[in-house]
C-alpha cells in the first residue's frame, strides 16, 4: 500500500492511497479459499467446487468486500500512524468511472482512493491556578419554604359544591371553546376543566369574567392574548370563549398540618417541608452551578484561542441555527421582530458555534489527560434521568430508542463527561463563595451578551445548554398558562 500526502494546510489533510492489484488479488484468493468448503452448488460435492467456478460466481461480490475492508481498516490505520486525530469521519473519494470500477472488482488494476479530513489541533493544557470564579450562594429563607408549602397545601385544599354565584377563590368547573373571528382555534377547547378564580392560571381577563357566574350559566368571555404569547399565531389577537359553567364550589379551610401531608402521600408536615426545601435548594443550586460554569468557560475561552475544525463548527452551527429558526417559526416571529437581521444573527451564532467547538475540544483534552471517564453505571443513571423527563406514556419508547441506538447513547455520554470535567476543574481552581439575593441569582449575567445577541429570545433558546436554569414559565396553550417546570414544588 502506497500512502502519499497531497495536502497539508492548516488543519486540512488529503491523503492519496494506492493498493496494488497484486495485494487485492491476494486478499480475494484468501476469501475464495475460505468459501470453497462452505458453498453449496448443485452438481458439485461439498468442498469439490472448482476455484474458477467459485471466482466466476462470487469474485465480484468478494472483491467488493475486500474494497470495503481496505477502506475501513486503512483509514483508521493511516491516521493513527500519522499521529493525528480526525475531527470527523474522513471523506473518501474513489473513481466514479464505471469501467474503471469494473476493472478494480475484476482485480485488473490498482485500487486508488483519497482521504480528506481535518485534524484536531494539538492543545497544550495550561496551568489552572490563575482561574478564579465566584460562586453565588442564595440562602433560602424559611419564609420562602413556608410560602411554597402553602402552595403545595393549596393543591390539596377541599372544595364543596355550592349554589349561587362564584366569587374569587371559588373553584368553577367549565367547558370552553375558544374562537378567533368566529373560528375555533387549535388548543382553545377544553372540557371539565377546574379553575380557581383568582389563581391567574388562565390568561389575563379570563377568570375575572367568570366571577358572579352560577352552575349552568353559559358565558361569552372576551380576552386579548398578550403580545409576547408563546403561540405566535395568537399573540396580540382578540379571542372569544364560549364557556359553560358546570359547577361552582367553595373552598374549605386551608390546613397546613400532618393530615395535609398525609393526603399528599407523606408521613408528616416536617417531611413535606424537607422535600420542598430540597426541591427549592436544588433549583437554586442548578442556577448557581450554571453561573459558575459560565465563568469557568469564559476564562477557558480567553485562555485557549486556536483554529477550530471547520466541519465541527459547521455541524454545531447547523444545530444552533435549526433551533433558532424553529423557535421563530413556532412563535410566528421574524428576525426583525428580534431587533436584528438574518445576516447579523448568522454571524453571531457562527461565533457561538466556534466557541462551543473550541471549548468542547479543550474540555475533552483536559478530561483525557486527567483520566476522567463516564462509567456504565453513570451512563445508566443519566439515561434514566433523561427518560424521566418525558410523559409516562412515552418513557418506554424513549428508553428503547436509546438502548437500540448506540450513537444516541454516545451523545448522552458526552454531556455527562463534560460535567465531570467541569467538576474536576472546579476542584483545581480557586472558587470563592459570595452571598447573593434571590434577584441577583435570577438575573442574567451581563457577559451573556458576548455570546448571545441582546434582547433576542431566539438566542436565549439556542444557548439553552449554557444559560442558567430556572426561568419563569411563559404562557403556553390557550387559555391556560404553562405548567410549572419539572422540579418545582407545586
Amino acid at each position: 500500500m502506497q500512502v502519499t500526502e497531497t495536502l497539508n494546510s492548516g488543519l486540512k489533510r488529503e491523503i492519496k492511497v494506492s493498493v496494488p492489484a497484486g495485494d487485492m488479488e491476494a486478499r480475494l484468493e484468501k476469501r475464495l479459499s475460505a468459501a470453497k468448503d462452505k458453498v453449496r452448488i448443485n452438481g458439485f460435492r461439498p468442498g469439490k467446487v472448482p476455484m474458477q467456478h467459485i471466482r466466476k460466481m462470487y469474485g465480484k461480490s468478494f472483491m467488493a468486500e475486500v474494497v470495503n475492508e481496505i477502506l475501513t481498516d486503512s483509514t483508521r490505520t493511516i491516521i493513527a500512524e500519522r499521529g493525528e486525530k480526525a475531527a470527523m469521519q474522513p471523506d473518501v473519494v474513489m473513481t466514479e468511472d464505471e469501467k474503471e470500477a469494473e476493472k478494480i472488482l475484476a482485480g485488473g488494476v490498482d485500487f486508488e482512493f483519497s482521504l480528506s479530513y481535518e485534524v484536531i489541533p494539538a492543545i497544550e493544557i495550561k496551568d489552572f491556578t490563575d482561574i478564579k470564579v465566584s460562586r453565588p450562594v442564595y440562602d433560602v429563607p424559611e419564609s420562602e419554604i413556608d410560602e411554597q408549602v402553602n402552595r403545595v397545601a393549596e393543591s390539596a385544599r377541599s372544595y364543596e359544591p355550592k349554589t349561587g354565584k362564584a366569587a374569587e377563590g371559588d373553584r368553577v368547573t367549565i367547558d370552553y371553546v375558544g374562537k378567533i373571528d368566529g373560528v375555533a382555534f387549535d388548543g382553545g377547547t377544553g372540557g371539565d376543566q377546574p379553575l380557581v378564580l383568582g389563581s391567574k392560571e388562565f390568561i389575563p381577563g379570563f377568570e375575572d369574567q367568570l366571577i358572579g357566574a352560577k352552575a349552568g350559566d353559559e358565558k361569552l368571555v372576551t380576552v386579548t392574548f398578550p403580545e409576547n404569547y408563546q403561540a405566535g399565531h395568537l399573540a396580540g389577537k382578540e379571542a372569544t370563549f364560549d364557556v359553560t359553567v358546570k359547577e361552582v364550589a367553595a373552598p374549605g379551610k386551608l390546613e397546613v398540618n400532618d393530615e395535609t401531608a398525609k393526603n399528599l402521600g407523606l408521613e408528616s408536615l416536617e417531611k413535606l417541608r424537607d422535600i420542598v426545601r430540597g426541591q427549592i435548594e436544588n433549583q437554586f443550586g442548578a442556577m448557581t452551578r450554571q453561573k459558575v460554569k459560565r465563568q469557568l468557560l469564559d476564562q477557558l475561552d480567553g485562555a485557549y484561542q486556536f483554529e477550530a475544525p471547520s466541519k465541527l463548527v459547521e455541524a454545531e452551527f447547523g444545530n444552533i441555527w435549526s433551533q433558532v429558526t424553529r423557535d421563530l417559526e413556532i412563535a410566528g416571529r421574524t428576525f426583525a421582530d428580534e431587533e436584528t437581521t438574518e445576516e447579523e444573527a448568522r454571524a453571531e451564532y457562527q461565533r457561538l458555534a466556534e466557541r462551543r467547538v473550541r471549548l468542547g475540544l479543550v474540555l475533552a483534552e483536559i478530561g483525557e489527560k486527567s483520566g476522567v471517564t463516564v462509567s456504565d453505571e453513570e451512563l445508566q443513571r443519566g439515561l434514566f434521568d433523561t427518560v424521566r423527563r418525558y410523559p409516562a406514556n412515552q418513557q418506554q419508547e424513549v428508553f428503547d430508542f436509546y438502548r437500540n441506538n448506540p450513537s444516541a447513547l454516545v451523545n448522552l455520554r458526552a454531556p455527562l463527561f463534560e460535567e465531570k470535567v467541569v467538576d474536576h476543574l472546579l476542584s483545581q481552581i480557586s472558587v470563592t463563595d459570595k452571598k447573593v439575593t434571590k434577584e441577583e441569582l435570577l438575573a442574567d449575567d451581563e457577559d451573556e451578551a458576548s455570546e448571545k445577541p441582546a434582547k433576542k429570545a431566539s438566542a436565549k433558546k439556542a444557548d439553552k445548554a449554557e444559560k442558567a436554569e430556572g426561568e419563569e414559565p411563559k404562557k403556553k396553550a390557550a387559555p391556560k398558562k404553562k405548567a410549572a417546570k419539572e422540579g418545582d414544588a407545586e
